[in-house]
């Protein structure tokens, strides 16, 4: 089935909700899910390089702090398609082709049996605005990348890979983000495989690019071929050809607007970077100086970090400022960005009222 493609913003919140307008210039809904579950295929094959257990998740102490893995029911959903069925599995395939000496297609039943790894990686929408909530942390399952194209041999002029979804949309990234990163062609999210709504049978997940030019959901082919004679979906439409992801940090609470008693507060949030794990956060309240907050546990250099910090509020009118720093001592930027045309910056705020 090719249904009709159409703008929509399914599953966010309503920050994601209005950056989703903007993305898409066009009201956001809420889609049909696939119709096809994927559980009646059975579970996934052993992961032949799992990851250790993750370790205990500090929000479940620290109250309002994002959890360390997103759950795929409240992983956010930025889609340009309406209605999806996911594939028959019978008859899927992933075609590997374009631009390569040794062109494959491979079956859902082939895929899963080449060697599954898992791969903590935290992934991002372009149209996330600075605090918004289109970002989210996940396990992914899948097969790499890198070992797939270089079987199918590309050619040396090729540039660009470019997935396409079984309805024909499509993002292209370069060939050379290929560097050794955990790139995949995903299967599974967090345990389990891949729902529907996140891409069954397969999707792609490039950690440190933005997911408009990356992450394919609903794989049906790979091609590899060149930016001067291909361009994704979004990039036709303004959006700047690589989209790597910005560093970023949001307070997860408390919420733009609380009003609270004064006393000892728990400030907490989250932090990421492209692929340079986060080292440091720091908050400063009103004009007071930074203060160092704690940070969360540090599963891969492609995740995002818990951090939270203990803070006395005296009665009044409070503004809290949050900002990152990677593991090369490089600080989030300060300078406030748009969404268009390649991702916000700037240093999320939050401003409170504390009464006696």
């Amino acid at each position: 089935m090719t249904p009709r493609r159409t703008f929509l913003a399914g599953l966010v919140s309503a920050v994601g909700i209005v950056a989703s307008w903007k993305f898409f210039g066009s009201k956001a809904s809420t889609s049909a899910l696939p119709s096809s579950s994927p559980q009646v295929f059975g579970p996934l094959p052993p992961i032949s390089s799992p990851l250790p257990a993750l370790p205990t998740d500090p929000s479940e102490t620290v109250s309002g702090l994002s959890k360390l893995v997103t759950p795929a029911a409240d992983f956010f959903r930025i889609d340009t398609a309406l209605g999806i069925d996911s594939p028959e599995i019978s008859n899927w395939s992933l075609e590997i082709s374009g631009m390569v000496d040794n062109p494959m297609t491979l079956t859902y039943r082939d895929l899963i049996n080449r060697g599954l790894i898992e791969v903590d990686a935290t992934i991002a929408c372009v149209s996330n605005v600075v605090g918004g909530t289109l970002v989210g942390n996940a396990r992914w399952i899948g097969v790499r990348l890198d070992e797939l194209i270089a079987e199918a041999k590309p050619h040396a002029d090729a540039d660009q890979i470019m997935g396409w979804s079984v309805d024909d949309f499509s993002a292209g990234f370069p060939i050379t983000a290929l560097d050794g990163r955990d790139a995949l062609v995903a299967v599974g999210m967090n345990g389990d495989v891949l729902p529907p709504e996140h891409g069954f049978p397969a999707r792609l997940v490039v950690p440190g690019l933005f997911g408009y030019v990356s992450a394919t959901k609903w794989l049906s082919k790979i091609e590899l071929t060149r930016f001067d004679t291909k361009q994704g979906y979004w990039i036709s439409r303004g959006w700047s050809q690589e989209g790597p992801m910005k560093m970023g940090s949001r307070i997860d609470t408390p919420n733009q607007g609380t009003t609270t008693k004064a006393g000892v507060m728990t400030v907490a949030g989250v932090a990421w970077a492209p692929r340079s794990r986060i080292s440091r956060v720091e908050i400063k309240v009103d004009s007071d100086g930074w203060k160092s907050a704690t940070l969360g546990p540090d599963l891969a250099q492609t995740t995002w970090r818990q951090w939270w910090i203990d803070t006395p509020l005296p009665v009044g009118l409070h503004t809290i400022v949050v900002r990152a720093y990677d593991e090369t001592g490089a600080m989030q930027t300060e300078q406030v960005r748009d969404i268009e045309p390649d991702g916000a910056t700037g240093w999320h705020s939050v401003v409170i009222t504390v009464d006696a």
